[in-house]
């Protein structure tokens, strides 16, 4: 999901969007973040001391008590959820009636427990073999959970189905429990319902994620549950209908509605469950498998905008195919379908096969050519294979869901547009963990917290991303694709930890990684380095030396590669692995390097600082090979001051062959300082 629980920050900030709304990005303090620094050399150029990104004022996060959240225990496990909604628009009411099928986990029961938020309870009961239902009595203490007593004792062989006769009210609930319930978390939402707004579309969707599904229908609702599904939805004849799985038949009622039936054969856990209603205008493409067969990718529009479904959406047949040839795994649901509605929640939700998006993505061509919302549509549809064929067992384990999501992103921007497009956008990703990381230090998989809800933060998107990229750079290609390949086949539709995913890599790379895991998913923080290079031209050698000075304790492990240029741009690359706090490597070159470039592959989650010369980072935008080096490069001569009239003119001359640069954010920079 992209959560607007930090969007919101994101987006208060920014300004010139260049790929799509939800991933804006703010400056960062001063305080040391991704400073580039001063070198360490015997030139006797004016040295550089610049910060790479702007003040800002950050207020200390409000504390919140937290406690340990185990993975919910499994007394019953769903089989599968039968559906029948209609609703009341002019009460706001959704009028249901439920069959769950389940089955006890392990121990006999007697009782059954499902969550249900402020219903109101017409019948419930046991569906007997022949059909009809056997009454049951219950307790519904606060109005949250429905505890069912079963009329005898059952077995783990035993299949049981539940029958909910029940009226949802959302807007009840807010306004019953305001301490508990608001509009971002009811779970079912009646957009201009009575149709009386000229100005907003008549609209009903549902977001579930992380415990609101059971606003709207009974369930157990844990991200651990998986079930299958069937939904049939009666609403009037004006209305589209969209929900998970594929509509197996409409009927016609013949008093001004219809009833559409949908069914989800696969299974996927409750919060993924979704309703989404419109007068849509509906664009449907197709995705071939490779064994031939096609399958249908819809766009649910409002009609003013169905004219640029294609526009908007139109690259999501070539992402599916990118994503399934990367990861070893085709899409593995039976459609894919993606609607817009009015009044969201966040920025998008990934519900199993028809995404939700927010109206942000609205665009006409014209728009479209300053921002697009490709970033957004890849993270949701990546989640199609994290997060819902493979899913985290509890929300402590969430950035299994959001961290690959995220680094989805990365991947599709890689194999469109290349690497450096991918690079200036994780560049981004990076910086807005940063940002945060200055008054919230987390580890990324925390099982000790208040709300599920605070989970989804640039901790468990923007750092789980940058991670998985360092993981990525560290076991290579071919091994990463591997694992999550083997990963996503041993855990299809069912829920995983942490320790799954780090066993699959160490089955490919056959290496003990509990180290790397535990650093950067289990720890909080990130290394904060000081670096200075210096040389010794009696023995000839480049030293380079790296001080860890973040303040938590952590000493972290750093396999990194430093680069060295000689005059001529000739390159040579020395492999080394930090582990100490303070560090001196010796490099053998037989003269000064015109540049010494830590992190030569700029992939470390890190902050740091440098001692460079104008010359050097004028050589560095010129010769070094990632986009991360030019934007250092750029940022620290952009700030240099007092310079000689020849050095100033040297930058000047940058900065124009800036403007020529493929990479926009690159140009901008240089109109900037040029202007």
């Amino acid at each position: 999901m992209i959560s607007f629980r930090f969007l919101y920050l994101l987006l208060i900030v920014c300004s010139g969007l260049q790929f799509g709304c939800f991933l804006a990005k703010e400056s960062r303090p001063t305080s040391n973040a991704n400073e580039v620094p001063q070198i360490e050399d015997t030139a006797a150029e004016p040295v550089v001391d610049v910060v790479l990104t702007d003040e800002i004022v950050v207020k200390p996060e409000v504390p919140k008590t937290k406690s340990y959240q185990p993975v919910p225990t499994q007394t019953c496990d769903l089989v599968h959820t039968d559906l029948s909604v209609a609703f009341d628009l002019n009460k706001k009411y959704l009028l249901g009636k439920a069959k769950i099928r389940l089955k006890p986990h392990w121990y006999n029961i007697s009782e059954v427990v499902l969550d249900a938020k402020g219903f109101d309870i017409k019948q419930i009961g046991r569906v007997t073999v022949n059909g009809t239902v056997q009454p049951l009595s219950y307790t519904y203490p606060n109005n949250l959970q429905l505890h069912i007593a079963l009329d005898k004792n059952y077995t783990r062989n035993d299949t049981i189905t539940i029958y909910v006769d029940y009226v949802a009210r959302p807007d009840d609930l807010v306004a019953k429990y305001p301490e508990q319930f608001t509009y971002e978390n009811k779970g079912l939402y009646f957009i201009n319902a009575d149709g009386d707004d000229d100005t907003r579309p008549q609209e009903i969707w549902t977001q579930g994620e992380t415990e609101t599904s059971s606003c709207w229908f009974p369930t157990i609702e844990s991200p651990c549950q998986k079930t299958t599904q069937s939904i049939d939805i009666t609403i009037p004849n004006n209305l589209v209908s969209l929900s998970n799985g594929k509509m197996v038949r409409r009927v016609d009622n013949k008093n001004g509605t219809h009833t559409d039936f949908w069914e989800q054969k696969l299974p996927h856990p409750p919060y993924l469950f979704a309703i989404t209603i419109s007068n849509y205008n509906v664009t449907i493409d197709k995705w071939k498998r490779k064994d031939g067969s096609e399958i249908d990718v819809s766009y649910y529009l409002m009609p003013e905008f169905g004219q640029y479904a294609r526009n908007i959406f139109g690259k999501t047949p070539k992402m599916m195919t990118v994503f399934s040839d990367k990861l070893g795994y085709e899409y593995p649901w039976d459609k894919y379908s993606q609607a817009v509605v009015h009044n969201f929640v966040s920025g998008a939700m990934e519900n199993t096969s028809c995404t939700t998006f927010y109206e942000g993505v609205y665009a006409t061509p014209e728009q479209l050519k300053d921002f697009d919302s490709e970033d957004i549509i890849s993270h949701e549809l990546f989640h199609h294979w994290f997060g819902d064929l493979v899913t985290c067992e509890s929300w402590a384990n969430i950035a299994l869901n959001e961290s690959f999501a995220t680094y989805g992103e990365y991947i599709w921007f890689e194999n469109e547009y290349g690497k450096d497009r991918a690079d200036t956008h994780i560049s981004e990703d990076l910086k807005a963990y940063l940002n945060e990381a200055e008054h919230k230090q987390e580890p990324i998989i925390r099982y000790y917290y208040k709300d599920p809800d605070d989970l989804f933060d640039r901790h468990s998107y923007q750092k789980g991303c940058r991670v998985l990229h360092v993981l990525r750079n560290y076991v290579g290609d071919e091994a990463f694709f591997a694992a999550l390949k083997n990963y996503l086949h041993r855990y299809e539709y069912k829920n995983v930890e942490l320790a799954n995913l780090r066993m699959e890599f160490e089955q490919v790379t056959g290496e003990d990684l509990n180290w790397f895991f535990d650093q950067w998913f289990l720890s909080a923080g990130h290394p904060v380095l000081d670096i200075t290079y210096s040389y010794d031209s009696t023995a000839q050698q480049t030293k380079v030396r790296v001080v860890q000075s973040q303040n938590n304790g952590t000493i972290f492990r750093l396999p990194t590669n430093i680069a060295t240029y000689d005059a001529n741009g000739k390159k040579t690359v020395y492999p080394v692995t930090i582990a100490t706090q303070d560090t001196t490597f010796s490099l053998a070159t037989t003269a000064r390097p015109a540049l010494v470039n830590f992190d030569a592959n700029k992939v470390l989650l890190c902050e740091k600082t440098e001692n460079k010369t104008v010359a050097n980072y004028i050589f560095q935008y010129q010769n070094a090979a990632n986009f991360v080096d030019r934007l250092e490069a750029l940022t620290a001569l952009s700030v240099v001051e007092n310079q000689a009239p020849e050095q100033k003119k040297a930058v000047t001359e940058v900065f124009k062959q800036a403007l020529s640069s493929p990479n926009k954010k690159l140009q901008r920079m240089a109109r900037y300082y040029l202007k």
